[in-house]
């Protein structure tokens, strides 16, 4: 009976071994999906020196941030390539046309916002996209910078 008990055991354990290898993997493969926007990053840096940027404070971004219905309306009226470059991420898994595709989120259609850059840095940070986190480092230095002259 023990010998049956520790070979079950094993059995488990191998068992959770491998599922936790899979999580792991198919963790890994999302994760290398999400690219930084280089044409995003191009035009916030161009907004920053027209200065079309907010120098806001940590935390209220989420006052900040366009609404769903704002975007809808922002991609009825411009289209997804001009929507592609509020975001300084792009995730390769979706379809060029679809929101989903657009992550990282940094202004409001007018402005590139200090709070969404720092935003999009601490989510990068915490996933792992260490292009992102750095591309919204520099755009937070560069609008710092600019608030000074």
């Amino acid at each position: 009976m023990k010998m049956i008990i520790v070979k079950t055991a094993r059995v488990c354990s191998i068992a959770l071994v491998i599922l936790f290898c899979a999580i792991i993997d198919i963790h890994a493969q999302s994760r290398g999906s999400i690219r930084l926007n280089q044409d995003a990053f191009t035009f916030a840096v161009q907004l920053i020196k027209e200065g079309h940027f907010i120098a806001d404070s940590k935390g209220v971004w989420s006052g900040h941030q366009p609404s769903a219905d704002e975007e809808n309306e922002f991609i009825r009226l411009h289209g997804f390539s001009e929507y592609a470059n509020w975001h300084l991420g792009i995730d390769d898994h979706y379809p060029e046309n679809t929101k989903q595709r657009y992550k990282f989120p940094y202004g409001d259609f007018k402005n590139v916002h200090r709070c969404g850059l720092l935003a999009a840095k601490a989510r990068a940070r915490q996933y792992g996209y260490t292009e992102i986190e750095n591309a919204a480092a520099k755009l937070e230095w560069a609008v710092t910078t600019q608030s000074k002259k």
